[in-house]
């Protein structure tokens, strides 16, 4: 499975590098730093989330100004994610791809028997 292309990040790799090349900042994207910096994240788009029902969440698309703060903070998890892994040298695509396929042998579809007659 890992030969198959599920997503291709080396496009947004190359422009997060060039983004963090032209503001210095190679020495502050470490891995522990980006790992700290992604959880923040995380947490900021969590607090979204927080005390809202299941029901207001669905809703988040019908108030603008709260669904591009949304589309702000998944962005935010997603780049710094991408640049996490580039900066571990991790290939992304095989990495997902191989974790589809443990998924699947772990969890495996049920069987689903035809009704009875």
């Amino acid at each position: 499975m890992s030969e198959q292309r599920l997503i291709d990040t080396t496009a947004l790799e190359t422009a997060l590098q060039q983004f963090a090349d032209a503001r210095d900042w190679q020495r502050f994207h470490t891995p522990r730093n980006l790992m700290l910096a992604l959880t923040g994240e995380v947490g900021e788009l969590a607090e979204i989330f927080q005390w809202l029902t299941d029901e207001e969440v669905v809703r988040l698309a019908d108030d603008p100004a709260r669904f591009t703060h949304l589309q702000e903070e998944v962005a935010d998890v997603l780049l710094y994610l991408v640049r996490l892994a580039s900066v571990l040298q991790l290939d992304l695509n095989a990495a997902v791809c191989d974790k589809l396929q443990k998924n699947a042998v772990k969890y495996p579809a049920p069987v689903v028997l035809p009704p009875a007659a």
